[in-house]
């Protein structure tokens, strides 16, 4: 299988480790594509419509998009244990917070570096940094007790989500008024997986 992947994407980073957490690597190839949200590479049209990133090119059917299908994907491959059946809807939901962080922070990350400075909406911005603001504060309030214990789909997700606020927003303070997210998060750091893909 390859992954078609660019390293400085949170989502794609959700899936690179679930690769090297379930012992992956040497089935899913990472093929690095070179594309833009104003300018999409053919490569990942061909498999994803949309244009986004990741995307699985199997060998076995079509190819499938959308980190959360590919991560649930690859678990069934595996075998793996990363969506216990008795957490699946708190896991599900926590990841779908995971990657509303990650939505939003991409689009204050698009709207800096994309448009020129006369363009921007300085109100948009913030209307996006707020979405991510609550949903950081959200998990350190009601979700610590799923991010402790054997490792799931959850843990996963926030630990990227929080490490591409840290890439692209980090003067934004997220651990502020967060502490135990904060300490959550310096722990998870440490993971192998997250090293190895931790963007260069």
């Amino acid at each position: 299988m390859k992954l078609l992947m660019s390293p400085a994407s949170p989502f794609v980073r959700k899936a690179r480790v679930v690769v090297r957490e379930l012992g992956l690597t040497d089935r899913v190839a990472e093929v690095p594509i070179s594309t833009s949200a104003l300018n999409s590479d053919p490569t990942i049209v061909a498999a994803n419509p949309i244009g986004k990133i990741p995307a699985l090119v199997r060998d076995d059917g079509p190819a499938i998009y959308d980190s959360r299908v590919i991560t649930r994907f690859l678990n069934d491959h595996a075998g793996g244990a990363l969506y216990p059946q008795a957490q699946i809807w708190e896991l599900l939901t926590l990841e779908a917070t995971a990657d509303a962080i990650m939505e939003a922070a991409v689009a204050m990350t698009y709207e800096i570096r994309l448009r020129p400075e006369n363009e921007r909406s300085p109100a948009w911005i913030e209307a996006q940094w707020a979405k991510a603001s609550r949903g950081i504060s959200a998990v350190n309030k009601m979700w610590m007790s799923h991010l402790n214990g054997p490792l799931n789909i959850g843990q996963i997700a926030i630990g990227c989500a929080l490490s591409y606020v840290d890439l692209r927003h980090d003067a934004r303070g997220w651990r502020n008024d967060n502490a135990a997210l904060a300490a959550w998060h310096a722990e998870f750091m440490q993971r192998d997986s997250m090293i190895a893909t931790a963007p260069a």
